[in-house]
């Protein structure tokens, strides 16, 4: 029998009571938004529970909480934005040391690790992680870090966690996984070997499209005490309003992700059968070459993201991305609004087209971000869209 109740909770259990107790003095099912910077300590060098908001925060504290418990974690730090989660995992690297990361990553990770990271002599190498072959090209002497993401932004690569993870320890590699596209409600890294995850906060963990956050979870207590050392000392934390809506994100996140999901499976089979489509990218299909894998790692459902590309090419593209209504142009995901857009000159603008090509990041590629809509209204739209697309010239 386990010690506690909670250990058995289902996860959207979890995702509801853990870390959010009612409030002792007034009984209040949600824990109250704490606002304050700065806090009365019992005595002079007497340290309470909570002493300034960048060392930590009750709200905060109970926002990391909550996602340890959903990510199969011991501890979680909430950051101030996705990169600034992935900078706080990458400042337990020091100059001479090498990252090994995979081909189909965010541009924000590939800007940082390329031109910035840069400057204090640590290096990059992108490889393709469907392959433990050409992981083990590109492993150095100096290779400290793995980093993952599973499905990749924004080709929706599957990369087998759980036998990456597995190579990288027999090298006395850290692994690191960037589980926004997945969320722990189909994907927990942990769980598969990892040391690390990491989440933009922002996409589906607050899911509203109204707050800027990251987070990176673990199991490890040394490792943990290091990146809150860090975080600490460099204070890219979440604010405590942010913390309260992530906290409130959390309880509808697997609602919202299975029901995204099975809307981006619906509408990844209908545009398979569209002649104009040369492409679609979506781990749910047979087709897509890591479809067993996932089978395998995510639990349910293959995720609300997919790519996809038309024959006609980039210009079609383009106008595809400006005609449709419910699709709102604009970067970012996760949310309950259904969003679209061109990876070459929005998320992924921060590669040079050499870049992007070696990438398989074609101009004409177009990721979708499946919302909450009826998935009827948003397959309608898609159709309109298309027809202006292609139309031109005909």
């Amino acid at each position: 029998m386990s010690d506690s109740p909670r250990d058995g909770w289902d996860f959207s259990t979890r995702a509801i009571h853990v870390g959010q107790d009612k409030d002792p003095q007034t009984g209040a099912v949600v824990p109250p938004l704490h606002l304050a910077s700065t806090f009365v300590q019992p005595g002079a060098g007497e340290w309470g529970a909570f002493d300034y908001s960048r060392s930590g925060n009750p709200t905060r504290l109970a926002f990391e909480t909550t996602l340890a418990s959903l990510e199969g974690g011991t501890k979680a730090l909430a950051y101030a934005s996705g990169m600034a989660a992935i900078h706080g995992a990458m400042m337990l690297l020091e100059a001479g040391d090498h990252v090994l990361a995979g081909r189909d990553v965010y541009g924000g990770t590939y800007r940082l690790l390329h031109r910035i990271l840069d400057r204090v002599g640590i290096t990059v190498t992108l490889a393709d992680t469907t392959d433990l072959s050409a992981l083990e090209n590109a492993l150095t002497t100096k290779t400290k870090l793995l980093w993952l993401e599973s499905p990749g932004n924004p080709l929706l690569t599957m990369t087998d966690l759980a036998a990456c993870s597995e190579w990288a320890k027999e090298k006395g590699l850290l692994v690191g996984v960037d589980n926004t596209f997945a969320t722990p409600v189909l994907t927990r890294p942990l769980e598969l070997g990892a040391d690390i995850v990491m989440h933009s906060a922002t996409k589906y963990l607050g899911g509203h499209s109204d707050l800027l956050g990251g987070a990176l979870v673990v199991q490890d207590k040394d490792l943990f005490d290091k990146l809150y050392y860090i975080q600490n000392a460099t204070g890219a934390v979440m604010g405590p309003l942010e913390s309260f809506l992530c906290s409130r994100g959390l309880k509808t996140l697997s609602l919202r992700v299975l029901a995204q999901s099975k809307t981006a499976l619906a509408l990844a089979l209908w545009l398979d059968q569209q002649p104009e489509v040369a492409r679609v990218l979506y781990p749910g299909l047979p087709s897509h070459p890591g479809h067993a894998i996932a089978q395998q790692q995510m639990e349910g459902a293959y995720g609300a993201m997919l790519s996809f590309e038309l024959k006609a090419g980039f210009a079609a593209a383009q106008r595809f991305v400006e005609s449709t209504e419910l699709f709102q142009l604009a970067v970012s995901l996760g949310a309950v609004e259904s969003l679209i857009e061109q990876p070459a000159s929005m998320s992924h603008a921060s590669y040079d087209a050499e870049a992007r090509a070696k990438h398989g990041i074609h101009d004409g590629l177009i990721r979708l971000s499946v919302g909450l809509e009826a998935e009827t209204d948003l397959r309608a739209d898609l159709a309109q869209a298309l027809q202006k697309a292609t139309s031109v010239g005909s």
